[in-house]
């Protein structure tokens, strides 16, 4: 702890822990009023602040709630560990690293699926000021490689089930095994015999680097996205707000480990909040059982991916008693017709919010607040929010971009380059790459990706608008729509479709859905071509309209009709 001032740092950290809960305090004071919320909420400064430190351990792990669930696991890697014992190990956990080198400033790439190590080695690396490199279980070896040679990572934490994905590579690498460890291989639960006490060697700073994502890469390689301790552990004040949580609830959140959406609400928001992260482990997603265990653990409140939402409404919802009391999607924008079922079986309506790995919840429809059909809701406290037309000039309908005269302080860092340098943030904005409306309230609706929307018959076309239509036929369970080339038109929004367990791909079910979009768009907004298809998405399940459209591209050129792909021409009873 030699060449710091540690009273003076001490003294800086209470005043800033201080400054955390009084915001804290307020945005939780403020739940049901956003007006009061958006006007008044103010970002804490904070120069000094490691959260596992100063919040979990010296907050949450002692007095009152040292005794209650932080993480409930059920199904594969059961666990229950209180705020006490997760500190502890954690504490442990970091001893146990530094023991083997791990210091300040050092990468590590964590992959672990959703088991109590991962929380454990996150909280034990944000005590020692290593930066965590978050990594799912599904990357390959090439996947892999790329993230240790542009990530610079130089420890790696895994399941011992797969080593094998590491075997070529540096052997000066620091390995840790959860499970029995190959050899070469440390073992995670040997860094459990180390001492419960935990000294930091030094403050942290909090503009100190914490977390490195790799970007999903719907359309090119995947950004490197660079955390500090500001603005994750503070930043996801909003994530708390707009989830509407509460100390003492029961969290569950359906997000797979190694995306920044299982940071937010999977760790982050919950534990801010002082809520109970809850898991539910299932070796191949069944809906029913994950109801199941939703009202047998008293979940209170619920966050899910589309995907998973419209697996849920094909169970019979009126059947479960649960204790939710919010329920919400993330992930990409919800189809109105699922809401719809859920609110006629519950009672209650899924709220939407949007956010990205580059920052925490921007826009959200928080509790209490009105709900408009289709909208994603309205700028949280401490955002600003713009739309840019093409011309940088604000408009009601242009690309998302957050105000840099008032940036907020969960906004990344920048942008690692593969060099290793960082590139910071310039000029008035910054861009989403996402284009939505506003209304006369101030309500923004999702349009699209910038590089997804087009134009067909000189017409702005959004997907969104069109796939949520489709998923509101009985038979489509998800759609992508993309723009395929025609001679008179320019383009024609043709659509992916990935069919319910019920339906058919045949000539039936196409006419059937053709003849729906018919009664619920204007002509020049109509799907005029559709083909059955599993649809290709990136490893976290966000679907790559670029590739439909690559191969829409191809096929224009070649002059082929895709395999199964059904026109509106093909029916005549169609125009009879």
């Amino acid at each position: 702890m030699d060449g710091w001032n540690q009273t003076g740092v001490e003294m800086a950290v209470d005043m800033t822990v201080e400054a955390y809960k009084a915001a804290r305090a307020f945005l939780l004071a403020n739940r049901d009023d956003y007006a009061a919320a958006y006007r008044d909420f103010r970002w804490p400064d904070l120069p000094h602040f490691n959260w596992a430190l100063d919040w979990f351990d010296a907050e949450l792990a002692e007095g009152e709630s040292a005794n209650r669930p932080a993480l409930t696991i059920v199904g594969d890697g059961a666990a229950s560990l209180t705020f006490a014992e997760l500190s502890e190990r954690s504490n442990r956990v970091a001893n146990g690293l530094r023991a083997l080198g791990v210091k300040r400033g050092d990468r590590i790439l964590l992959m672990l699926g959703n088991v109590a190590p991962l929380w454990e080695t996150m909280l034990a690396a944000m005590k020692l000021g290593a930066v965590v490199i978050p990594a799912t279980t599904l990357l390959t070896p090439i996947d892999l490689a790329d993230r240790f040679e542009r990530g610079r990572a130089r420890h790696v934490v895994a399941a011992a089930g797969e080593a094998a994905k590491f075997a070529d590579f540096d052997p000066s690498l620091t390995r840790i095994a959860v499970g029995e460890a190959p050899a070469g291989w440390h073992s995670y639960a040997k860094l459990l015999d180390a001492s419960a006490n935990f000294t930091p060697d030094g403050p942290t700073n909090a503009d100190d680097p914490m977390l490195l994502y790799f970007t999903s890469g719907t359309t090119a390689k995947p950004k490197l996205v660079l955390h500090s301790h500001r603005s994750y552990p503070v930043g996801h004040l909003t994530t708390v707000y707009v989830l509407g949580l509460r100390p003492g609830d029961v969290h569950l959140n359906i997000s797979s480990p190694g995306w920044a959406k299982h940071a937010w609400s999977c760790f982050f928001a919950p534990w801010i909040a002082g809520a109970t992260i809850f898991i539910a482990n299932q070796p191949r997603f069944n809906a029913r059982v994950l109801l199941d265990a939703i009202v047998a653990n008293g979940v209170t409140t619920l966050c899910a991916p589309p995907t998973v939402w419209r697996m849920l409404i094909q169970e019979d919802l009126k059947s479960c008693k649960t204790r939710l009391r919010e329920v919400l999607a993330a992930g990409e924008p919800l189809n109105p017709e699922v809401i719809e079922q859920v609110e006629k079986a519950w009672g209650l309506t899924i709220r939407d919010f949007y956010g990205q790995t580059e920052t925490t919840t921007q826009v959200g429809n928080p509790p209490g607040q009105p709900i408009k059909p289709g909208s994603m809701g309205r700028p949280l406290p401490g955002y600003r929010i713009r739309l840019l037309d093409a011309d940088d000039k604000d408009a009601e309908e242009g690309e998302i971009c957050i105000d840099l005269e008032h940036r907020p302080a969960a906004l990344m860092q920048g942008y690692q380059q593969d060099d290793g340098s960082i590139a910071l943030l310039e000029g008035k904005v910054y861009r989403t790459g996402d284009v939505a409306s506003r209304d006369t309230d101030g309500y923004l609706t999702y349009v699209g990706r910038a590089d997804d929307v087009f134009k067909a018959s000189d017409y702005r076309i959004s997907p969104f608008e069109l796939e949520s239509v489709l998923i509101e036929h009985p038979a489509v369970a998800e759609a992508a729509v993309v723009p395929a080339p025609d001679a008179m038109r320019l383009a024609v929004p043709k659509a992916y479709i990935t069919l319910t367990a019920n339906g058919k791909p045949d000539r039936a079910t196409a006419l059937s859905i053709f003849q729906h979009l018919r009664g619920r768009l204007a002509p020049f907004k109509r799907v005029r071509r559709l083909e059955f298809a599993e649809l290709p998405k990136t490893i976290s399940g966000k679907i790559r309209r670029v590739e439909l459209r690559r191969g829409e591209e191809q096929r224009a050129a070649a002059n082929q009709r895709g395999a199964g792909e059904f026109r509106e021409e093909d029916f005549p009873e169609l125009t009879a």
